[in-house]
């Protein structure tokens, strides 16, 4: 698709440009060119007001791209469910593991309608991959839809993906919850990986969170006993816990880190 933002007034059925959306504005500071004037507009303000917080969008696409594969590689794994997947840029879910099993199964899942738009295209041709409109915060829509039904058995392991999306849901609409709703529903040896906005008592944090809640009017950070917290009982969390994610599981872990890669955390755990 052309650069959506550069069609002036154009209607676009189902999608509302007159508002920021989470992937498209992710897509955007990725580099990508699927987004509108709002959506860049928005990332701007991240680019422009808060030098360097661009970096976390890539920190946290790295820690992904590594916990696919370390899963896919090290695991019995060949199964996962990306909730809130975004857009689809260099190295998706579905590229990462079947590069390594080629069987692997992957359901994207977004609740803006573009990404259902380009995700069917990307995919038109990869019958263990596919993409459904559904909001994370109804699991049982996307347990049930019919393309979910068709590609995971849960009755063997699967991969659940919450990446940086758990901080777009605000505490009264119970994100543990939705982790538990999953963890009740998959079978020992099943893994879910979770990035999220960590809080620290610092100024920077603070500018980023306002920055989301402003525009979006959502946006939660959390300190690394809450992210933690999300997974209630039942899981093992594995090495090396709750860290930066662009310390996690990297080989060439950054000397030093900013302040904003501070801001983004990763951690992968195993239900028991």
């Amino acid at each position: 698709m052309a650069d959506a933002g550069e069609q002036g007034n154009t209607s676009y059925p189902g999608f509302d440009t007159t508002k920021p959306s989470i992937a498209r504005t992710y897509d955007y500071l990725l580099g990508g060119k699927d987004n509108f004037a709002v959506d860049r507009a928005f990332g701007d303000r991240f680019i422009n007001e808060l030098p360097g917080s661009r970096v976390i969008a890539y920190d946290n696409r790295g820690a992904l791209i590594r916990a696919v594969r370390e899963i896919v590689t090290n695991t019995p794994v060949r199964q996962f469910i990306d909730l809130g997947s975004g857009l689809p840029t260099a190295d998706n879910v579905h590229q990462v593991a079947q590069r390594y099993s080629p069987d692997a199964k992957v359901v994207y899942v977004d609740n803006d309608p573009i990404v259902l738009a380009h995700g069917r295209a990307l995919l038109a041709e990869n019958d263990n991959t596919t993409v459904i409109q559904a909001d994370l915060r109804e699991p049982k829509a996307i347990i049930e839809h019919p393309d979910t039904v068709r590609l995971i058995d849960f009755g063997k392991p699967v991969a659940i993906i919450f990446s940086a999306t758990l901080h777009h849901v605000n505490d009264d609409e119970d994100p543990a919850a939705i982790v538990a709703f999953w963890r009740d529903r998959i079978v020992p040896g099943s893994h879910v990986f979770i990035s999220h906005f960590r809080r620290e008592d610092e100024p920077r944090s603070q500018e980023l969170e306002q920055v989301l809640q402003g525009s979006l009017g959502r946006g939660r950070w959390r300190t690394d006993d809450q992210i933690l917290a999300l997974f209630g009982d039942g899981f093992t969390v594995q090495e090396p816990g709750i860290v930066p994610a662009s310390e996690w599981r990297n080989p060439e872990p950054p000397d030093d880190l900013t302040d904003y890669q501070r801001l983004i955390a990763a951690v992968l755990a195993i239900k028991n």
